[in-house]
């Protein structure tokens, strides 16, 4: 098991789970925010829709479901 951080809450999860993963089981649904503000999240799983865009240790629009968490990982929606 690892822990990692989002949105300053954290996250225990088995190594080697997605980012998408993580957060949809900790009840984080919304990822960010389209720009007419509309919520957004995981919706093809694969990384064509771009829509589980997230902020991961500081570097923006990291597809969320085709990053694997890792320890002591800072993960910020929205």
């Amino acid at each position: 098991m690892i822990k990692l951080q989002c949105d300053g809450r954290e996250i225990v999860v088995p190594e080697g789970t997605s980012v998408a993963a993580a957060l949809l089981g900790a009840g984080v649904s919304q990822f960010r925010s389209s720009v007419t503000g509309a919520p957004r999240g995981p919706l093809c799983g694969m990384g064509v829709c771009m829509e589980c865009r997230v902020t991961i240790d500081g570097k923006g629009h990291r597809l969320a479901c085709q990053t694997r968490c890792e320890a002591g990982m800072e993960v910020t929606t929205t």
